[in-house]
């Protein structure tokens, strides 16, 4: 028998997977798992994130990436917003400070 060929352009036998790249590949789908399992907040276990459809689990990261991506950028305007609030002077003490006498200290 002769060296078989690839049917591939690209000359890749098997959906572009190498020993050279396979396990950054594992480690990349088990990366996403995890945050699936992780930031789901309870909503999925393991084992069926594991058994999931390609296209479903790729969703079901992007979906929960874009909430994520939302809270953080609110999460950041309101730190920003309170950050100018400091630095210009305009914090307003919290109504128990206030009238409140500071304690004098005999030394």
């Amino acid at each position: 028998m002769g060296n078989l060929e690839s049917l591939s352009q690209l000359g890749l036998a098997f959906f572009g997977l190498t020993p050279s790249n396979t396990p950054q590949i594992r480690l990349n789908i088990f990366n996403q798992i995890h945050e699936i399992v992780f930031h789901g907040q309870g909503g999925y276990d393991w084992n069926t994130v594991y058994n999931m459809p390609v296209w479903l689990r790729l969703y079901t990261f992007n979906r929960l990436k874009e909430w994520y991506d939302k809270q953080n950028e609110a999460n950041n305007k309101t730190l920003d917003q309170q950050t100018k609030e400091i630095k210009s002077g305009k914090v307003d003490f919290p109504s128990q400070f206030k009238n409140k006498k500071t304690p004098k200290y005999n030394t």
